[in-house]
């Protein structure tokens, strides 16, 4: 199989698993904001704690097959989270306080473009297997 189908299909499976993990991170969302009336970048936060074990534990398995310890893939997975983490505030608290949008269509751009920094630290990073020479 040439290389670019290989992660084409690597980063569709990233995607697909993300919904899940996306789906979990919205319930909280959702669920804090509507029915806790807790401000939206908090929920979003929370949220995306809930998204990350989802997507760790589906990504480490199926996407990448990791066979690396988890003290290893952990730490580099909350590592690129952590930032994303900090993205995701970022850009929400931008989106919706600054630019007025609605909190779940800022949750959405904010979505997107966290998709490929996550994948980026997955693929190149975290479970990246390096090849003997």
């Amino acid at each position: 199989m040439h290389p670019l189908s290989r992660h084409a299909r690597r980063f569709l499976m990233f995607a697909a698993i993300g919904a899940v993990g996306t789906l979990a991170h919205y319930t909280v969302l959702i669920a804090l904001v509507q029915a806790a009336g807790l401000d939206p970048v908090a929920g979003s936060t929370a949220g995306f704690l809930a998204g990350l074990v989802v997507n760790y534990t589906l990504n480490r398995a199926i996407t990448f097959r990791s066979t690396k310890r988890h003290r290893e893939t952990a730490a580099k997975f909350l590592t690129v989270a952590g930032i994303g983490l900090v993205l995701n505030a970022a850009l929400m608290a931008l989106l919706i306080d600054k630019l007025g949008l609605p909190y779940l269509v800022a949750q959405i751009v904010v979505t997107g473009i966290l998709l490929f920094w996550h994948y980026a630290g997955s693929a190149l990073w975290t479970f990246r297997v390096r090849h003997p020479g």
